[in-house]
């Protein structure tokens, strides 16, 4: 494993619990960063800090849909480690798969609140946080889905191209300081969000991937850590493809 320099970085990754939140926990850990992880679920969070039996690892029960509750997190996790070096953006839902006629509007609101809102919620939180020591690094979990809007899943596609154009904006807003934003859009990976979904719906996304493969946990897990560390000194407000051959652009 290449090892990108996160010594000393105090990191906060929301959805840490499991899935890709968990596999780039692990990883910033392994690369020297102190992580904080944010879920929603105790248990989940629990098993996670048992897992990773590590003194740099510990959890806070963080809505982030929240506004309020995401800033008294932070001044917390500032007063404590005196600073808030790197964000990942990580947590989200599938939503279900229908037709856009058949979406039901809670259903819809539930995601783009999740997926989209909360993206938003935590980067307009943590920015001031990291603007104070003009070093940061943010990095929003997207997906290929994102870019080609997958059918019967219209408020997963539409949530993760906001959080493209989201990126995008902040990251030129943010372009003359020493705080990068990047998205990553990954296609499915094997992890509990499977079980949100319809099989036709996964067989589907398997169909569209050329290397006829899902990705695994342990790549993303990779390129996040290289976006966030301090040898990424060049790019922000870009779009890094995951997708095993299947984006067009």
């Amino acid at each position: 494993m290449i090892k990108f320099d996160l010594s000393n970085r105090v990191a906060i990754v929301t959805g840490g619990a499991q899935g890709f939140g968990f596999a780039i926990t692990e990883r910033f850990i392994k690369s020297g960063a102190k992580v904080i992880i944010w879920d929603i679920d105790k248990k989940a969070a629990e098993e996670a800090i048992s897992k990773l039996n590590s003194n740099d690892c510990s959890y806070q029960i963080v809505d982030v849909k929240n506004f309020d509750e995401i800033n008294k997190s932070l001044n917390d996790i500032e007063k404590k480690f005196g600073k808030i070096d790197i964000f990942i953006n990580n947590a989200g839902i599938a939503g279900k798969n229908t037709t856009v006629a058949e979406y039901p509007l809670e259903e819809w609101n539930k995601v783009i609140n999740l997926n989209l809102n909360a993206v938003f919620y935590c980067c307009k939180a943590v920015v001031p946080f990291m603007a104070k020591n003009d070093y940061g690094r943010i990095v929003n979990i997207a997906s290929i889905a994102g870019k080609e809007g997958n059918p019967n899943a219209s408020a997963y596609s539409t949530s993760k191209a906001g959080v493209i154009g989201l990126t995008k904006s902040l990251g030129k807003e943010l372009a003359q300081k020493n705080i990068a934003v990047n998205c990553v859009t990954p296609a499915a990976a094997k992890t509990r969000i499977f079980d949100q979904m319809t099989e036709e719906h996964i067989n589907y996304m398997l169909s569209k991937i050329p290397r006829n493969k899902f990705a695994k946990v342990e790549e993303l897990a990779s390129l996040v850590s290289w976006l966030a560390s301090e040898e990424n000194s060049f790019s922000t407000a870009a779009v890094f493809d995951l997708s095993g051959g299947r984006a067009t652009y």
